[in-house]
């Protein structure tokens, strides 16, 4: 049934987690709450989001809409527009009327970390700007929703508790896309300016060549709505298990409990038998979650995609991506790939695996928690655990193995040809996407090199091409071996100099391009036009090469 008016759209209020979790204690009861303060328990604190004034309809996912089974003229109503604008004050019965942010703890490649939090302690880390304010049931399935820009909550760390324009569009465009492409993902809902709030965040100059952002920017303020299943973190889990190991406070370990039982209840259910016993539900858990990982992970490498900053909180323990700030998409094939300025060669393209693996750990060690005493489950839970890599580097030669079109996975063949990438320095999706049509001579794959080859190299080339089509042609139809190649390698990418003309227009009041590219975000495998190959099938042009705010950017969002 297709929900139409704003009051039927808030008959599909259902919280589970205001329901069956703890607020914060020291919380106020109606959700004012805005200035950073340290939150010492629960598992969310109410806080009411900071509407932006004068809200514009940027973009919203006419996609989830229908998934949802949400009316296209929902975007428009005003009651729909000033909820996800952050005016909570439209909520009617059953909605609540306020919304709910929640702590967190950071580690990075499983070291713990405190110094992000202002009061030394950890207890003022969590969502400073993300507000959920809904939580309901669409055709038999559950969706939170949240506001990203929202307004400062307790954990704002004295930010202004905004988002940026630019990094909304960013975000909005890069879920709906990396959703076409079968990656799993948070969702985007809408996106909302305002024409009268704007915000001051460093950035690059035009034509900048600077590493860092050489320039201060006022850019309109903007709400992107997120959606997902759940927005449960590692992180979470990594913060009441820490509690829970100091004896911070009596419940610490029963919260742990309590928001474990909450995520297997949100992200789980249908797969783990309610009627096992806790601890063995707690193992189940730890299965399932690690085949959900290290398929994401693999998901990334197929498409190209760096996080960027892969640390416990931006982990989402569902097993999808979550976090749209410092990401990109590989163009130039560099297994080393990072575009963001405050990451690292730790957080990079290839690094991804091992990242994945860190913030494992810190899941396993927190879950552990609650199995202390019970030998036989602690001893499943550690083998899961050990197992990891093991299991990451089976979901990556799979997915090696689908790029390239092989019944089986060839170290020998994969290994040489990343380091005939390398050298050629190849389009990552514009190779791959030729790879698929299986061509007989190199020319057809030289469209994606961004240099002259040398003929010692194209020898090389010319040698891995024919190995690699002996494999194809001998053990399978090769032109079903080529769709199923191009199910695998997208036709198009992201490519951030395409992106930004997009949200400069757009804090213009012109939002063609954006529609334009939510369009062509959502076929990503079919052959696009010839007039749309033109534009988004070719080479990054020379000029955005150290590009400040399009090769590189920092997370001035």
């Amino acid at each position: 049934m297709t929900t139409t008016t704003f009051a039927e759209f808030a008959q599909r209020a259902d919280y589970s987690l205001l329901d069956s979790l703890q607020a914060d204690p020291q919380a106020t009861a109606d959700g004012h709450d805005h200035r950073p303060r340290q939150v010492f328990s629960g598992h969310y604190v109410p806080v009411t989001p900071t509407a932006i004034p004068a809200p514009e309809l940027v973009a919203y996912s006419r996609t989830l809409f229908n998934d949802l089974g949400l009316s296209d003229e929902l975007a428009h109503d005003d009651q729909f527009r000033r909820l996800f604008s952050g005016d909570i004050s439209v909520a009617r019965e059953p909605m609540r009327p306020f919304g709910w942010a929640t702590g967190y703890a950071l580690s990075i490649y499983g070291s713990e970390y405190i110094q992000q939090c202002p009061f030394g302690t950890g207890n003022g880390y969590g969502d400073g700007r993300a507000i959920s304010v809904f939580e309901g049931v669409f055709n038999g399935r559950r969706w939170e929703m949240q506001l990203k820009g929202g307004g400062p909550t307790p954990y704002c760390r004295g930010a202004d508790g905004r988002a940026v324009l630019r990094s909304s569009v960013r975000e909005f465009l890069a879920q709906e896309f990396m959703h076409a492409m079968g990656v799993p993902t948070s969702r985007s809902l809408t996106l909302y300016v305002s024409r009268s709030e704007t915000v001051r965040r460093p950035w690059y100059a035009p034509n900048s060549q600077s590493f860092d952002p050489d320039i201060l920017v006022d850019n309109p303020a903007a709400i992107t709505t997120r959606v997902a299943p759940s927005f449960l973190r590692v992180g979470q889990l990594e913060l009441f298990a820490r509690r829970a190991r100091s004896g911070a406070h009596p419940e610490a370990l029963n919260e742990l409990r309590m928001i474990v039982q909450h995520l297997i209840e949100r992200n789980y259910r249908q797969e783990i038998d309610p009627a096992l016993d806790f601890a063995y539900q707690v193992v189940a858990l730890a299965g399932l979650f690690r085949g959900r990982l290290t398929s994401l992970v693999a998901n990334w490498m197929r498409v190209g995609y760096c996080q960027g900053n892969f640390n416990s909180d931006n982990c989402a323990a569902g097993g999808y991506t979550l976090d749209y700030g410092p990401f990109g998409f590989c163009e130039l094939f560099d297994p080393r790939f990072q575009p963001w300025t405050g990451g690292g060669e730790h957080f990079s393209f290839f690094n991804q695996p091992v990242a994945a693996e860190a913030n494992y750990q810190m899941f396993w060690a927190a879950i552990r928690l609650l199995l202390e005493g019970n030998t036989q489950a602690l001893s499943r839970l550690d083998e899961i655990h050990d197992g990891f890599a093991e299991a990451m580097g089976q979901a990556l030669e799979a997915m090696w193995a689908s790029k390239l079109g092989l019944i089986t996975y060839d170290a020998e063949l994969v290994n040489e040809l990343l380091q005939l990438m390398v050298s050629s320095k190849v389009d990552y999706t514009i190779f791959f996407r030729r790879l698929s049509a299986i061509p007989e001579q190199l020319s057809a794959l030289k469209e994606s090199f961004y240099l002259p080859s040398s003929e010692e190299l194209d020898a090389q080339w010319t040698q891995w091409l024919q190995r690699w089509r002996d494999q194809i042609t001998s053990s399978s139809d090769p032109r079903e071996t080529s769709e199923a190649m191009k199910r695998i390698n997208p036709a198009i990418t992201w490519r951030e100099w395409l992106i930004a003309p997009a949200y400069e227009q757009a804090a213009q009041g012109d939002t063609t391009l954006i529609q334009e590219l939510q369009q062509v975000f959502s076929h990503p495998y079919d052959e696009p036009s010839a007039e749309l190959a033109a534009k988004y099938d070719r080479l990054k042009p020379r000029e955005f090469f150290n590009a400040g705010g399009v090769s590189h950017y920092s997370c001035s969002s």
